[in-house]
């Protein structure tokens, strides 16, 4: 799986230069483009928008080292997703269950926007990642952006699948897209997103998983 990504993706030239720049201005950054983490083919996919400069870029592990990240793996703790609270490290031994974080974008964009050029051009690992999730399985998208490039991914029309707060949308292959607002410090900070809200929406995409993969056996 993902036979085709590498952490020294070129696709896009703005990224490569600026994600070598990071490595210059902060040397011991992975300062790459950010793997997948999880076991492959999993039950449920949690997809983000882009690596942060000082957390993904920095360690290697997607939402490791940000704000972002401490309610993330803290809410996968607490559903039995992960052995440990907190990603410190690309190495720190912390292990998923059942469950596999990915990005829309694998590489750090300038003012975390990436432009629609580079969402394009990281597509195709997206549609790896998904075409691994077997049927009754679901797809967990972290903000709008993630959301849309699921649906583009699966060859959808955007459209027609509208993204909202804990939205559920069925899709072909026996999927099940759930949509949560990003985990970030400004969605959490204005309340926007609380923590009891990330819990609610990743239990019913754990439990959603769960009986779709039952279901199968």
């Amino acid at each position: 799986m993902s036979s085709t990504f590498h952490p020294d993706c070129a696709r896009c030239a703005r990224l490569v230069e600026f994600r070598a720049q990071s490595r210059v201005d902060h040397p011991g950054y992975f300062g790459r483009a950010v793997p997948s983490f999880g076991p492959e083919a999993p039950p449920l996919l949690i997809v983000g928008l882009a690596p942060g400069m000082h957390g993904a870029n920095a360690t290697g592990r997607p939402f490791t080292g940000d704000y972002a990240g401490i309610l993330l793996y803290q809410t996968l703790f607490d559903l039995g997703l992960a052995t440990a609270p907190v990603s410190e490290a690309a190495y720190d031994g912390l292990e998923l269950i059942d469950c596999r974080i990915t990005n829309a974008v694998r590489c750090v964009p300038p003012q975390n926007k990436p432009v629609g050029e580079e969402i394009n051009n990281c597509r195709p690992y997206l549609v790896e990642e998904l075409d691994a999730v077997p049927s009754g399985g679901v797809l967990l998208a972290l903000g709008k952006i993630a959301h849309d490039q699921v649906i583009r991914a699966l060859g959808l029309r955007v459209a027609a699948h509208k993204f909202a707060h804990a939205a559920e949308h069925a899709l072909p292959g026996g999927l099940t897209l759930v949509d949560s607002y990003h985990c970030s410090r400004y969605n959490t900070n204005t309340r926007r997103l609380t923590a009891e809200m990330f819990e609610s929406v990743m239990r019913r995409a754990r439990d959603l998983a769960r009986a779709g993969t039952d279901s199968r056996h």
